[in-house]
Parts: C-alpha cells; structure tokens; sequence
C-alpha cells in the first residue's frame, strides 16, 4: 500500500537528542482504514509509553498525548518530550505500513500543577499530592479525548510499580462518566509490562529519568 505522507510540527527544535521534532504521519485516512477504536494515550514520559504503545497498537489507533505540567524543571520537560518524540519517530518507521502512532501535546504549564498542589507540599510521594497529580493529567486527557471525538482515553502511568493502580483507576472512571468517553482501565505492569519498558528503553536509546517529574519527588 502506497500513501503519501504527512509532517506534523511538534516545537522548536530538541537539543538533547538527535532527531529532529517533526514526526512523519500518513493521511488520516491511512488510519481510519484500519477500523480500529481510537485512543487518546496520555503518556507521562517516552519510556512508560513503550510497552504500553506495543500493546495497544494491534488493537487501537493510538495518539500518544504528552502532558504533563507535574514536570516543573523546563529543561527536565524537554528532555523527556524529546524522548517521547524519538520513540515514536522510531516506531512508526520501523513498522511503516503496518502500524501509525499519532503525537499531540498541550501546553507546558508547571504553574496549573504548582497551584493545585500548594497546600501538598509535605505530603509524602504517593500520598495526596499525587492523588491531584493524576486527576489533572487524566482530566485533561479525558476533556480532550471527549472533544476530539476518541472512543476511549487512557494512560501509561499504569506501567510503573510506583503508581497506584487502584486510585487511577478509580480516577479514569469517574472522568470518563463526567466527559462521556471511555477510559481504557488496565494495568499495564503486568506481565511485565514494566520490564518491557526498560528493554525497549534501551533498544530505541531512550532518556530515563530517576524521579517522577516533580520538584518534591527529588527529596
């Protein structure tokens, strides 16, 4: 199958790695032809989104959606942005006419997270600060997959051992009823998925950061 591609710009250029931020697409069509269910992934960095993307993409029509205002480093931000960016590059071009990821991106706003978390600052790392952390990611997701038209939202956060299953969850599925679209409710740790990431991690030279993203998960 032939089909002409598509550039969508995704910001200025990325300075630590060296893949240029513009990821190939085909036209729509190419993955509306797959009849597939679409799926806004919120993606909270390259890494996680790995084996959560080579789960789902047999499956789904995937678009990866980068927010994450939880990163409140900007140079941090960029790092992992760039890293998600590059994987995705790598992926559809290893699996060119077989698989399409998507890319898209909201604005980066550390200040929306730094105010809903004013009074958690003492909370402990996966206490109630998090709790917020999650629901303004998801929220987000759940509001865009919603007007963007996606039958499901979900996230990779589930893939990390370090991420309550349960309150995300729980989460997904209150906004999915208060948005009126499906949350894709797994845990993608199992089987592990969370050791896949790591190989993949290494396979496409991916950055991996050592904290979650936050200035309070680096005490």
């Amino acid at each position: 199958m032939v089909f002409e591609r598509k550039k969508i710009e995704t910001g200025a250029g990325c300075v630590h790695c060296s893949h240029e931020n513009n990821i190939e697409m085909p036209p729509d069509s190419f993955s509306e032809a797959l009849e597939k269910p679409s799926v806004l992934l919120h993606s909270c960095c390259g890494p996680c989104s790995t084996a959560v993307v080579e789960r789902l993409v047999e499956e789904f029509n995937v678009t990866v959606f980068f927010y994450n205002p939880c990163i409140t480093e900007e140079e941090e931000y960029n790092r992992r942005r760039c890293a998600q960016i590059s994987f995705i590059k790598q992926f559809n071009l290893e699996n060119t006419g077989k698989f399409i990821i998507k890319y898209t991106e909201s604005d980066y706003r550390p200040a929306d997270f730094l105010n809903a978390t004013a009074s958690l600052e003492s909370e402990p790392e996966g206490g109630a600060r998090c709790r917020v952390c999650f629901r303004q990611r998801l929220e987000k997701t759940a509001e865009t997959a919603s007007l963007k038209g996606y039958d499901l939202f979900g996230t990779t956060l589930t893939v990390s051992p370090h991420k309550n299953y349960g309150i995300i969850s729980e989460t997904g599925r209150e906004l999915a009823v208060k948005y009126g679209v499906s949350f894709l409710d797994r845990d993608f740790k199992k089987k592990d998925g969370f050791k896949r990431s790591i190989e993949l991690s290494k396979k496409y030279d991916l950055y991996r950061q050592n904290y979650c993203g936050c200035k309070y998960s680096k005490r």
